[in-house]
């Protein structure tokens, strides 16, 4: 998988209309606030449909005009060249695959998966427990669209039984009930399987790269108890009613399981430094890429935006070590930075390198 050109129109600060992005690493150096992360974000849109820094796609239209659009020529897994486009205009975002529209945003993110790592990503260790939920939920439907579905269905019935128990409609909260716990005991076994799985993987490279072994783990803590099973869980539903009702709001359920980061001094964020959770939240990331591979044989395109500054040179070398295979990686560094060393190679097709200026991009040689 490749990204080989992107044209960009009215998206945020960018001035170049087309870039050419066909290298295995494409280097983006520059001050802050010149457009090196507007570009990793324009690549994420074309892999998702969304943006991973803001839900309202209004906050990327380059100020003083009224329409978006963005558009890349990629070769797929399975070599083929294909284009995908996102536009934004009179209040409408549309996306196209071949020249098709896009209805639903399940078919564009199996194109093209892609995996950004931000300075946003340590609030997967040090937030509220939602952020976890959100970052395993995001892993799964990168290759599951399955769990993908469940989730989907989910959320829409918890809106829904939400909406009755505020309108006191108890009359509707059987049928809401049988569905939520449907799809939330799906959730419930999709979620235990990923966290055994990141167990396995996660601690290995903590301890590489950090050079330290301090018995880190992650927990799965389900609100329902998984044993119950779908009509146990019904029952349960019932039988708290009148809390919920009391509560205004659905109090168990998926929506409120826990991914809990410990370690021997019980929980990871309680004796961590801000250092150790930094270096966790790249090793979630580094996780997620292997989880990928190992469940679709395939490896994600990266997104890597000035995070490795938070490391010294030896956590970098080991980490990058441990980066896992890629086809194509972006990144992002102040000018002063000293990239990779000598482990990558920096050299004719396999990397193009540009400095950042003002939303120009000016190859390096």
């Amino acid at each position: 998988m490749l990204v080989k050109r992107i044209v960009l129109d009215g998206f945020r600060n960018i001035r170049d209309r087309q870039i050419d992005t066909s290298a295995k690493q494409v280097i983006l150096t520059g001050e802050n606030g010149q457009g090196k992360t507007n570009l990793l974000e324009a690549v994420y849109m074309l892999c998702y449909g969304t943006s991973f820094r803001t839900q309202n796609i209004r906050d990327i239209i380059s100020h003083g005009k009224d329409m978006m659009y963005l558009s890349s020529i990629f070769e797929d897994s399975q070599g083929l060249e294909r284009k995908a486009e996102l536009s934004f205009s009179e209040g409408k975002k549309q996306i196209k695959l071949d020249g098709k529209e896009v209805r639903d945003r399940k078919e564009l993110i199996y194109c093209l998966p892609c995996i950004v790592f931000s300075h946003d990503d340590i609030e997967f260790v040090r937030g509220e427990p939602e952020n976890r939920r959100r970052f395993f939920d995001q892993t799964m439907t990168m290759y599951d669209p399955v769990f993908f579905d469940d989730l989907r269905k989910y959320k829409l019935v918890l809106k829904q039984r939400n909406a009755a128990i505020k309108d006191q409609r108890t009359e509707l909260l059987d049928i809401y009930d049988e569905k939520l716990a449907s799809y939330g005991f799906q959730i419930m076994k999709s979620r235990r399987a990923v966290a055994t799985s990141f167990s396995a993987i996660f601690p290995d490279i903590y301890n590489a790269v950090s050079q330290e072994d301090r018995g880190i783990e992650i927990n799965y803590r389900p609100s329902w108890n998984e044993e119950l099973g779908i009509e146990g869980i019904i029952e349960k539903l019932f039988n708290q009613r009148d809390v919920d009702l009391k509560m205004n709001t659905t109090t168990s359920g998926p929506h409120r399981d826990r991914f809990l980061i410990s370690d021997r001094n019980g929980l990871f964020t309680s004796s961590a430094s801000t250092g150790q959770m930094r270096l966790a939240s790249l090793v979630f990331r580094s996780a997620q890429a292997s989880f990928y591979r190992q469940k679709t044989g395939q490896n994600p395109i990266f997104l890597i935006d000035d995070v490795l500054l938070e490391l010294d040179s030896q956590k970098r070398a080991r980490y990058l070590s441990y980066l896992g295979h890629y086809n194509q990686a972006f990144f992002t560094f102040l000018p002063e930075e000293k990239y990779f060393g000598s482990m990558f190679e920096l050299e004719g097709s396999q990397t193009l390198m540009y400095t950042v200026t003002e939303g120009s991009f000016h190859g390096k040689n």
